[in-house]
């Protein structure tokens, strides 16, 4: 590159830890010197000849990086052509020569590391008596850099300053630690180092546990994993953080100044060295993308940004995988990778740092293994080479002796080192398949186990079909994690049911756990579960296949085999029944039974269907979802129990509920008379699809109404369906369902489940279960009435419009829009036409199907609604006016058109 002006300059100190750590330099020009230089020799404003020259590199830097040209070149132009522009302006205001001022480069620029929207940090250093002679400098020269729009970070220190502020403030001297001298008096730079360094302030010991503590408390703060939705590139768990703090630590225990040199000291192999530059030039490389994307500094990896990156770095749409999942997912490999290299090397630090006197005596644990200061390590270098199936063995030993603290980091590197043995031949060896077996028998570590077996490559290496998810995620707001992750904490949940400290979670997974003959085919069910995802098919298919493959390698009993192979085929037949099917409706349920078979099966995969909805997102699971799988899972139960070949039918369940009910009034002193005449209004399908304590509910309040024409509207916790139950009775009208939809939204309600009975008075009895936005039932006695009150305002003034959503629609939801699809089927058996709708969530959503339904004269009858993430899975059971199904392709093709016309016309969006 050339220099940007004739006036001396002093050598360039090198930019050492990211020059080195790459082949070579690669001179970029990234602006014409000439021209550069025939405008300031022209005598043309230095400040626009310098705005121009830092805009024209910029561009230059974008169209290298689309030309191919890997971003760990253009950081390191970037950082030079700084270097340039600096020097040249710092001789304009001060002296060549000058002995009491510095110009140093701190932080990532210090490093020589220069995205396009980086901070460029820098520190004045003076000498004691400097500040006052050369004030006015300094400030022009600031001044100046602000002018041609370089905002930097800066700060004007002493040498005293800097020793003072270090020894405070770890952040300060890690800045300093990294400091770069680009102009100025290298007497004082050097000054600024002595008083700096490891002998004056934070020795060894201190500094690692400081940047020790630093990294957990990062990563408490992305909940302790890489694989966030919207992860940030350098913060976050496996980023350039990481990357960053092993340099740190390298250079002040070795003074090591590139991360290759920790090679020579033996803390480091060639191979991993490999791997952490492979790992952060990859991370660079979306870095600078996002960079050059939002025109700023960004390092959060939004929704928008990963489908425009993924786009930019050449992926393309498959039938089973999208671009941006197949951008992810090399994300998140990467991430892991460099997340568990650096808690390896922290511990390989930790280890010669903190306790390198204290060696320790070894304890025997057989001939492989022994413990050394709480840690387990092999008894020979050549173990693994000597024992292969101790790859699967030390994760067993770690079970059966709780009080291991965990593995001594050389051991990690070995086992690391030694993935290659776990091929074919080990996998058909008895040995390691035993072992694993073993793994998953064990009363406790199950899941800890399993975990460090992903995290150091084993469990991967050992299941291929594993290994192929790893790091996987689904580009949607429903699966929080990615699908080893999930996985992993399905296992977690279903052993959590197994562990008495967990009962008081869910009480009834609990007892069913307890009568589970072999949990452990339930841990082998939910390592399958989702391990075809991505492949293409039903995953739920191929998973069985892959799971009943892998219990007869792993010798289980052709039962046992079926029994998860069936789990893995229909584990999400139970959510799937209770979310879209009409489960007060007896033949819903003796179909559902007739599914499961017997109470063995059901209850498995009762327990299956919880752990599996807990591990997919922590906002997925709440109370109304609970009390919905636990009626279903009641329901079979009973007709289980009762046979299948005598099942309930209506008419019977009808009795029942009345009787139930009846029973309660009298004791309340409502005779029979009264009764007839509110129930003679109701029908049939009011008393399939309430309970008696509902009815009762009911009951009384139209009693105490009477005549009056004013709308009855009421709320009640009801622990029994897992929220708030809303309750309106009023005259039925075309609008309603939308008018009250609305009405809810706009007190920031989620309504789950709509029970829309149209009795024969002209009466309307609607029955909506919601929850707060926090997954809770409405637990504020004023906020209820506050609610009852806007409802009732707005049934009083039916005749006007429904009010228009209070609530914005969020960058989140806007990233994840669908078009609409509409399917319809005919349910005979109940007269209905089943409305399945899939769309994205957006507030006002139901009011605008209400509209819909409205405009061609569909009466709602039932409604499930479920919101996945930010996809809306919705269904509707509805008929015409005349109460009869649709069941006609030109009413079907009428709803659709004007479904669609509500929820995706462009003022939704």
């Amino acid at each position: 590159m050339t220099v940007l002006d004739s006036a001396p300059l002093p050598v360039l100190p090198q930019i050492t830890d990211s020059l080195r750590d790459n082949a070579s330099w690669n001179d970029l020009a990234l602006f014409d010197a000439t021209t550069f230089e025939r405008e300031l020799t022209a005598n043309v404003n230095a400040v626009t000849a310098f705005r121009s020259l830092l805009k024209q590199s910029d561009v230059r830097l974008k169209t290298l990086f689309r030309q191919g040209i890997p971003a760990y070149e253009l950081v390191l132009a970037r950082a030079r052509l700084m270097d340039e522009v600096l020097q040249r302006l710092w001789v304009q205001f001060f002296e060549t020569e000058i002995q009491d001022l510095a110009l140093v480069a701190v932080g990532g620029y210090g490093r020589g590391e220069l995205h396009p929207g980086s901070d460029v940090d820098i520190m004045i250093l003076l000498d004691d008596q400097a500040l006052e002679t050369h004030r006015s400098g300094l400030e022009n020269f600031l001044t100046f850099l602000w002018d041609i729009g370089l905002e930097v970070g800066h700060s004007v220190r002493t040498v005293e300053d800097c020793a003072r502020e270090g020894a405070a403030e770890i952040t300060v001297a890690t800045s300093l630690m990294e400091a770069r001298l680009l102009t100025g008096s290298m007497a004082l730079f050097e000054r600024m180092r002595a008083v700096t360094g490891p002998d004056r302030i934070w020795p060894d010991e201190a500094f690692f546990e400081s940047k020790r503590q630093e990294r957990c408390q990062r990563c408490r703060k992305y909940n302790e994993t890489a694989f966030n939705l919207e992860p940030n590139i350098k913060d976050g768990p496996g980023g350039l953080r990481d990357m960053q703090m092993i340099g740190w630590v390298a250079k002040r225990h070795f003074g090591a100044s590139t991360l290759q040199e920790l090679v020579s000291h033996g803390f480091l192999s060639t191979r991993e060295y490999d791997e952490l530059i492979e790992c952060r030039n990859y991370l660079w490389q979306v870095r600078f993308a996002l960079h050059a994307l939002t025109g700023r500094r960004e390092d959060v990896l939004l929704f928008d940004h990963q489908r425009r990156i993924a786009q930019q770095f050449g992926y393309q749409d498959q039938d089973h995988n999208l671009a941006v999942e197949q951008f992810m997912q090399r994300y998140y490999r990467t991430v892991n990778a460099l997340s568990r290299l650096n808690e390896m090397l922290l511990q390989l630090f930790e280890e010669a740092i903190l306790s390198a006197d204290e060696p320790g005596d070894p304890q025997p644990i057989n001939r492989r293994f022994q413990v050394r200061r709480g840690y387990l390590e092999v008894t020979r270098p050549n173990v693994f080479l000597r024992y292969p199936f101790a790859l699967l063995e030390v994760f067993l030993i770690l079970q059966q002796h709780p009080e291991i603290k965990g593995i001594r980091a050389s051991t990690i590197r070995s086992i690391r080192d030694h993935q290659p043995l776990i091929d074919d031949k080990f996998r058909n060896d008895v040995r390691p398949r035993s072992l694993l077996m073993e793994i998953l028998r064990q009363p406790y570590g199950v899941t800890r186990q399993l975990r460090l077996m992903n995290a150091y490559g084993v469990l991967p290496a050992y299941l291929p079909e594993f290994g192929q998810i790893v790091g996987r995620m689904q580009y949607d707001l429903f699966h929080a994690y990615t699908v080893d992750q999930h996985i992993l904490f399905v296992v977690r949940n279903l052993r959590r049911f197994f562990l008495p400290q967990y009962t008081e979670q869910l009480p009834h997974c609990s007892v069913i756990m307890a009568r589970l003959p072999k949990p452990e085919l339930l841990y082998v069910a939910g390592l399958y579960h989702d391990i075809a995802k991505g492949r293409g098919g039903d995953h739920s298919i191929l998973g069985a296949e892959d799971a009943r493959r892998f219990c007869r390698q792993h010798g289980l009993s052709s039962f046992d085999t079926r029994l998860i192979a069936w789990l893995v085929r229909h584990h999400l037949t139970l959510s799937l029944t209770a979310q879209k099917q009409d489960i007060h409706d007896p033949d819903v349920i003796h179909a559902f039974a007739q599914q499961m078979g017997d109470q063995m099966h059901l209850d498995y995969l009762y327990l299956l269907t919880v752990a599996d909805i807990r591990g997919t997102n922590p906002n997925l699971w709440n109370t109304w979802r609970a009390s919905l799988l636990w009626q279903l899972y009641e329901a079979t139960r009973r007709a289980l129990r009762r046979g299948l070949d005598s099942p309930i039918d209506k008419e019977e369940r009808i009795r029942e509920a009345q009787d139930q009910a009846r029973r309660r009034l009298h004791l309340t002193k409502i005779d029979e008379e009264r009764m007839n005449w509110v129930w003679e209004g109701f029908g049939d399908d009011y008393f399939l699809r309430h309970s008696a304590d509902e009815i009762v509910w009911h009951t009384r309040a139209i009693l105490k109404r009477g005549h009056r024409e004013r709308p009855l509207v009421m709320a009640r916790d009801d622990p029994g369906r897992g929220g708030t139950e809303i309750f309106i009775y009023t005259r039925d009208q075309d609008n309603l369902f939308a008018l009250i939809t609305s009405a809810l939204d706009q007190s920031g309600l989620t309504i789950f489940d709509a029970r829309i009975i149209t009795g024969h008075n002209g009466y309307t009895l609607d029955s909506f279960t919601v929850l707060e936005d926090t997954g809770l039932p409405i637990q504020d006695r004023s906020r209820i009435k506050e609610i009852l009150h806007t409802l009732l305002h707005y049934l009083q003034r039916s005749d006007s419009p429904p009010p228009l959503p209070a609530r914005h629609i969020s960058r989140i939801q806007k990233a994840f829009q669908i078009p609409t699809e509409v399917s319809f089927s005919e349910n005979a058996t109940n007269g209905r036409t089943v409305v399945e709708l899939v769309s994205w969530d957006r507030p006002g959503l139901l009011c605008q199907v209400g509209q819909a339904f409205m405009t061609c004269g569909v009466q709602l009858h039932n409604a499930k609604i479920a919101t996945i993430g930010a996809r809306v899975e919705d269904v509707f059971f509805v008929t015409d006016r005349e109460n009869r199904p649709l069941n006609n392709s030109v009413k079907y093709a009428a709803l659709r058109e004007a479904l669609i016309a509500q929820l995706d016309s462009a003022d939704n969006g």
